[in-house]
C-alpha cells in the first residue's frame, strides 16, 4: 500500500513539473512574440513589458542590460539605474557602462557619472567619449585633464560628426569640434580668468565652425558683459 501511494505522489510530481515546464517554455513563447510585436511597433512600454517578463522568467544579464538601456533611453533613468546599479564593475558590459554613464550625468551626478565614462574610454576611446569627459571635468573643476581631452578630440573629431544640444526650446546640432572648441574656451577662462580676450578669440573660432552655435554665442556675451563690467562702474 505504502509502496503504491509513493508512485501515486511520484507520478502527481512529475506531472506537475512537466505542466510547469511546459508553461514556462509556453510563456516564454509568447513574450519573446510579443516583444518583437513591440518593436516592430515602436511601442517603448510595451517592450520594456516584455523584457520584464522574460527576466523575470529566464533572467538574462543580457536581457537585464538592454531594459536598461531602453530606460535610458526613455529618459527614465532612475529605473535604469535601479535595474543595473551605479557601482563600477569590471565585469559590466560596455552597454551597462554606458547607461550608468548617460543615467548620471542625467541624473546630476558628475562625478560618478565621470566614473563611468572613463572606464568606458579605457575599454573603447573615441571623439564622442572625450567630450563627455571633457565636459565633466569642466563640470568638477578639472580644468587641466578636460584639455587633455578636448585636445584629443580636436584631433580625432571628423568633420560629418555632430553634437547635439538641448537649452533651447527646440534641440540642435553642432559640428563636434565646435562643440570642443567652445569647451576650450570655457577651460581657458577657467585657468586664465585675467586673459578673457583669448577665451572670447576661441569661442569665435567655435562660431567660425557653425554662426548658429547658440551656446557658443550665450558664453561670448556673458564674457563680454564681464569685461565690460569694471568699466561701467568707473
Amino acid at each position: 500500500m505504502k509502496k503504491s501511494l509513493l508512485i501515486v505522489v511520484a507520478a502527481l510530481l512529475f506531472s506537475s513539473s512537466y505542466g510547469y515546464s511546459q508553461t514556462k517554455s509556453e510563456l516564454l513563447k509568447h513574450y519573446e512574440a510579443f516583444y518583437d510585436q513591440m518593436r516592430l511597433q515602436g511601442d517603448v512600454d510595451g517592450v520594456i513589458n516584455a523584457l520584464t517578463h522574460l527576466n523575470i522568467l529566464s533572467p538574462s544579464q543580457q536581457r537585464n542590460d538592454t531594459l536598461a538601456y531602453i530606460y535610458a533611453n526613455d529618459n527614465q533613468h532612475l529605473q535604469a539605474l535601479n535595474l543595473i546599479g551605479i557601482e563600477k564593475l569590471d565585469s559590466d558590459s560596455n552597454l551597462a557602462i554606458q547607461v550608468k554613464a548617460v543615467s548620471l550625468k542625467a541624473l546630476n551626478q558628475p562625478k560618478r557619472a565621470l566614473e563611468q565614462f572613463e572606464a568606458l574610454n579605457a575599454r573603447e576611446p573615441n571623439a564622442y567619449l572625450a567630450y563627455e569627459l571633457a565636459d565633466l571635468k569642466v563640470q568638477t573643476g578639472d580644468n587641466t585633464g578636460a584639455m587633455k581631452h578636448v585636445e584629443y578630440g580636436l584631433t580625432n573629431a571628423t568633420e560629418d560628426m555632430k553634437y547635439a544640444f538641448y537649452e533651447r526650446q527646440q534641440p540642435y546640432e553642432v559640428p563636434l569640434k565646435a562643440a570642443f572648441t567652445h569647451l576650450k574656451a570655457l577651460v581657458q577662462f577657467n585657468m586664465d580668468k585675467g586673459n578673457i580676450d583669448q577665451a572670447i578669440a576661441t569661442l569665435d573660432e567655435a562660431l567660425a565652425i557653425d554662426p548658429n552655435f547658440n551656446l557658443a554665442s550665450l558664453s561670448k556675451q556673458a564674457l563680454i558683459s564681464r569685461k565690460q563690467a569694471p568699466e561701467e562702474k568707473e
